[in-house]
């Protein structure tokens, strides 16, 4: 179920009635958690008891890690990550590991490979892991421990909506759970932000259906081998947009997540912070799923030991922090050299900058700027080419094909499509450059024309990308 179909609307707007009836006003939370099954159930009945295995897995551990014998906390702890951890690399990695190190023909192989892909098995991993480490680590903390009820149906059901709430479900963000579980409250409607939800709305449905579905009929024209017969400025017109498309779609998902979540009075951190006017490699990751890269530095990163023993080991722990998180994204080795790809440029970045570079200048910054937001489009083929060597085609029809005639068509409607991206980015520049800058007076006039954009221009319906991870 799209966030964008008509059902997902009657899915939304039937649970809003019910969430905020005075009479069913203590069976909230339930009604979320049935909503949220109900929701599952339509992308994938077939899988909903692993969402519940999941969950159960995740009640117990933390349960016993603040309640059980103070000797086996530990031991609950690790059973809960090393649980969480399986049920995600035998589901998402099986398939990749049976075709790296098995022989084709075996049983094994071929039970191994068809293995379906269950929606949002990372997410719900990810936010279960936090939920049994930071019940770990802050066990003896009062207000943390207070979080954990005692009783048990209590804790059950709260920590069965934390994993399952639907605007997060199957995409992220990432909702950590000491940020989450103390929201858990009654809610009236007189706690909505109506004005935030609103803007969050009208934006993320703008950016996904207009912009990103847009996009996404052109830059289908990345794929073997239809890319080999486009010219090279073709070419980076297609990555250039796709590179839009992919902002446009995750960065509105998680804006109507967001809002969608402030409709039932709880909130969600932001996860995306312009991510295209970063100046550096490091910036970037503070502004691109913000969730995911918070999730990676406090949960791997900083555990490896992060830059507290010396150079080398700060470069290797950026490397394997990294190429984990790209793997994270999918089941295929590109993923893994897209993560790879990324810590090595902040490795080498941290290395230049602690060295030569002193305070970069105004021109040195948007030097960087580009050079950043180059490379990161770039390795966008790797998300669009799982297999390694189209990407190796693609980069060698960029270099060969100069002189085929250009696809000007396809290359004026990703200029169209990516601009609102582009004055997205400028906006947010403009405010942060100009003292005093007021555009309140324009403001409702661009949320109401891309509302009247939203209904007359949305572009065909289509998955959102990170689904699939």
């Amino acid at each position: 179920m799209l966030f964008t179909s008509f059902e997902f609307f009657i899915l939304v707007v039937i649970t809003f009635v019910l969430y905020y009836l005075p009479l069913l006003n203590r069976w909230q939370v339930l009604i979320l958690i049935v909503a949220s099954l109900v929701f599952y159930s339509v992308n994938q009945a077939n899988l909903l008891w692993l969402l519940l295995l999941s969950v159960s897995i995740n009640i117990v551990s933390s349960y016993c890690v603040i309640y059980g014998r103070t000797d086996l906390r530990q031991f609950h702890a690790i059973w809960g990550v090393v649980a969480n951890l399986s049920i995600l690399c035998f589901f998402k990695y099986g398939p990749l590991l049976s075709r790296t190190f098995l022989s084709p023909d075996s049983s094994l192989a071929e039970t191994l490979v068809a293995l379906p892909l269950p929606v949002g098995i990372s997410f719900f991993t990810f936010q279960g892991i936090s939920l049994v480490v930071d019940t770990y680590r802050y066990r003896d903390v009062p207000q943390f421990r207070s979080l954990i009820v005692k009783n048990w149906a209590q804790h059950a059901q709260n920590v069965f909506f934390f994993k399952a709430f639907f605007p997060q479900l199957v995409s992220g963000p990432i909702v950590k759970a000491h940020f989450f579980l103390p929201q858990i409250s009654p809610k009236f409607l007189s706690n909505i932000k109506w004005d935030a939800c609103f803007r969050a709305l009208v934006v993320g449905y703008f950016l996904k259906t207009v912009v990103a579905d847009n996009l996404k009929d052109y830059t289908a024209l990345i794929a073997y081998p239809y890319f080999e017969g486009y010219s090279s400025l073709t070419l980076v017109g297609l990555l250039f947009g796709y590179s839009m498309q992919i902002f446009a779609d995750f960065a509105g998902y998680s804006l109507i997540a967001l809002g969608l979540a402030g409709l039932f009075g709880y909130d969600f951190p932001i996860n995306f912070n312009f991510p295209y006017v970063a100046v550096s490699f490091s910036d970037f990751w503070r502004r691109w799923h913000i969730s995911l890269s918070s999730f990676l530095r406090e949960y791997l990163y900083i555990p490896l030991g992060g830059n507290r023993h010396g150079d080398f080991r700060t470069y290797l722990n950026l490397m394997l922090t990294m190429v984990l998180g790209g793997l994270w994204h999918g089941a295929a080795w590109s993923y893994a050299v897209w993560g790879f790809a990324h810590g090595l440029a902040l490795a080498v970045e941290r290395f230049v900058d602690h060295r030569f570079v002193s305070k970069p200048g105004a021109m040195s910054q948007i030097g960087r700027g580009i050079l950043v937001f180059g490379y990161v489009t770039l390795l966008w083929l790797l998300f669009k080419l799982p297999d390694f060597n189209h990407v190796i085609a693609y980069c060698q029809a960029l270099a060969s094909n100069v002189h085929k005639p250009h696809d000007m068509r396809a290359l004026g409607l990703i200029a169209l499509y990516s601009l609102p991206v582009i004055a997205y980015h400028v906006h947010y520049l403009v405010q942060e450059q100009v003292a005093h800058y007021q555009s309140v007076r324009w403001e409702f006039v661009g949320y109401g024309l891309m509302l009247f954009l939203v209904i007359t221009n949305a572009g065909s319906e289509g998955v959102f990308i990170y689904f699939q991870f």
